[in-house]
């Protein structure tokens, strides 16, 4: 048994991650930052660590009194997104340096979606560079701790973490439909959004914290790449709207700030992190998970 530190421990990713880890009989200490998930946190077994990434002294002490620790937090406040780039590294950093010295691991979680565009991503595939357009770059900052002796490891997750709740990409996609009435995708929609369940990614952050610190990184990927037009069919079958092509330059007159991600083409593949940690993906897929009323609930 292990006691985990895990920020973003309310998370829609994070959430499950708790629970995963206590049915293996690990004790959690999750972060927190709002006090009314707190009780939802300690209703699942986990100890409360009040705070957030800016409290750099409460991440130490935590970090310092667990055997591991799993990031999951970030702000996806994409009105200071920069900022919260910049923080998320300064966090990453923090919890590191009260783990080096040690054999415990530290597993940050990153993303496959910007890897090798257009190309099938794999874990070998190298952790994009530092850029200015693009400021978050977790893997960058557990680079630097692994160059000083942390055993870190990064679980690549699909843009697509897919379940019941959902509140990522894809509804704010069949919220944008049921609004305009219409459900679109760019050209001929074959470009390929990887994808995996909740409960599956959180499996994985939990083998990747017992068994994989030195063998990563990983990828958190189920489905190696839906259309995105089969995405959008489905999405408007169950609106009971048209799907229809339009071009890239009406896409951001549809889809507004996404418009950067639905165009994307980012297979992935996880052969590595299946041979290597024995992950299953056991869950629905995304298609299977559309196709339940739950997504189309307003």
């Amino acid at each position: 048994m292990m006691r985990v530190f895990v920020t973003g421990a309310t998370g829609w990713v994070g959430a499950a991650v708790v629970r995963e880890l206590i049915a293996a009989g690990h004790q959690v200490l999750g972060l927190c930052r709002n006090p009314a998930k707190a009780a939802e946190l300690a209703g699942a077994g986990a100890e409360v660590v009040e705070g957030s990434l800016q409290d750099l002294q409460g991440l130490r002490r935590a970090a310092q009194s667990a055997d591991g620790v799993i990031h999951l937090a970030f702000d996806h406040d994409f009105s200071r997104f920069a900022q919260n780039g910049a923080d998320e590294a300064v966090a990453i950093e923090a919890l590191g340096a009260s783990l080096e010295g040690s054999a415990r691991p530290l597993v940050v979680a990153s993303g496959v979606a910007l890897l090798a565009p257009g190309t099938v991503s794999t874990e070998r595939s190298p952790a994009r560079p530092e850029q200015h357009a693009l400021p978050r770059n977790p893997e960058a900052a557990l680079a630097r701790l692994r160059a000083r002796g942390v055993r870190g490891t990064a679980v690549r997750l699909a843009p697509t973490v897919h379940g019941h709740g959902d509140h990522g990409f894809v509804p704010r996609i069949i919220a944008l439909a049921r609004e305009k009435g219409v459900s679109p995708y760019l050209g001929d929609g074959t470009n390929r959004w990887p994808a995996v369940h909740r409960l599956d990614a959180a499996r994985l952050f939990r083998l990747a914290l017992e068994q994989g610190a030195e063998t990563g990184p990983f990828h958190a990927v189920a489905e190696e790449g839906v259309p995105f037009r089969r995405i959008a069919q489905c999405i408007g079958e169950r609106l009971g709207v048209p799907s229809r092509s339009i071009a890239a330059e009406q896409a951001a007159d549809h889809f507004g700030w996404l418009a950067q991600f639905v165009g994307l083409d980012a297979p992935s593949s996880s052969e590595h992190t299946r041979a290597v940690l024995g992950w299953k993906p056991t869950q629905p897929g995304l298609l299977a998970d559309l196709d339940h009323p739950a997504y189309f609930t307003p």
